[in-house]
This record gives C-alpha cells, structure tokens and sequence, in this order.
C-alpha cells in the first residue's frame, strides 16, 4: 500500500504516538471513501496556534486562530472521476490538512473527552472537507456529519 500520509511538525516537538494515531485515521477515512487503491496522500502539519493564525491570515485572509485548516487541491467532480476510475497514477496530495495542536488540547478538555477522540475529529473533519464537503448550511452539514460520526465509530473513538 502506498503512503497515504505524510506527517510534517511546525515548531512543536514530534510525537510518535500521535503519528500513529493520524495514520490509523486517515486510512480509515480513505478506505471509507474508497480511496485506497489511488496514490493520493494528505500533507499534514502540527503546529501552534500562533503558526495556524499565520496560516489562516495569509490563505484565508482571516486574522484569528483556529483548530484546523483544509486546503484540498481537487474539486469534488475530480475526486468522483478518480473514484470511478479507482485509480489515480500519478503520485498526488489530496489536500493538506493543518492542525492546532495546543487548540486539540483545549479542546478534548472543553467538550469533555480525551486527546484522542479530538484529534481524531480534526482529522475527519479535515479530509471531509479535502473531499469537498462541508458544514455552513443545514442540508450540507445532514451529509457531512454522519460520514465523520461513522469513522469515529468503526475506530472506536468514542466522545467520552
């Protein structure tokens, strides 16, 4: 099987335990979406919140920290075209997905449940997002919210 994820850090320490976590999931999404057998990978960085802000302001021209960033690189069409051709030759980022690593923590605490289970929904969230769905408006979020719910589950990840 070919990489499915590369794992950058933005000026926090690197954490083995993390990492396997973030492979776990992402191969659980692309095989939820019948990604496997392509060359896609996803680009993901940890970082700080103020990296993130950064990041935020210079591609999204919004000033404010955030918990995680998606920048996908194909259109929703272009991903349904190399899902029906199940393949996808040339090696090719789907997307890159930033993450916030202290907001994770704040978070898990925030809502109630462990570092995991956050980190995880950042994650889903994220290559949700890299396939081109979203949560803005009601009849989007009833799509996308039960596909991030399903991966969560057959992982295991529970809220609490």
């Amino acid at each position: 099987m070919n990489q499915i994820v590369q794992i950058e850090y933005l000026e926090i320490e690197e954490n083995k335990e993390q990492e396997e976590l973030i492979e776990k999931v992402i191969k659980q999404c692309f095989k939820e979406e019948g990604l496997l057998q392509t060359n896609l990978y996803i680009a993901i960085t940890l970082t700080n919140p103020e990296n993130i802000r950064k990041i935020n302001k210079e591609y999204r021209n919004i000033d404010k920290e955030t918990d995680v960033l998606s920048f996908p690189m194909f259109e929703k069409e272009e991903i349904t075209q190399i899902l029906i051709k199940k393949t996808h030759l040339v090696e090719d980022v789907l997307g890159d997905i930033v993450i916030s690593i202290a907001r994770v923590e704040e978070q898990a605490t925030e809502y109630g449940h462990s570092f995991e289970r956050e980190l995880a929904y950042m994650l889903v969230h994220g290559f949700y997002h890299l396939m081109g769905y979203d949560h803005i408006e009601e009849k989007d979020k009833i799509i996308m919210r039960p596909k991030e719910e399903k991966v969560l589950q057959d992982l295991n990840i529970a809220r609490i």
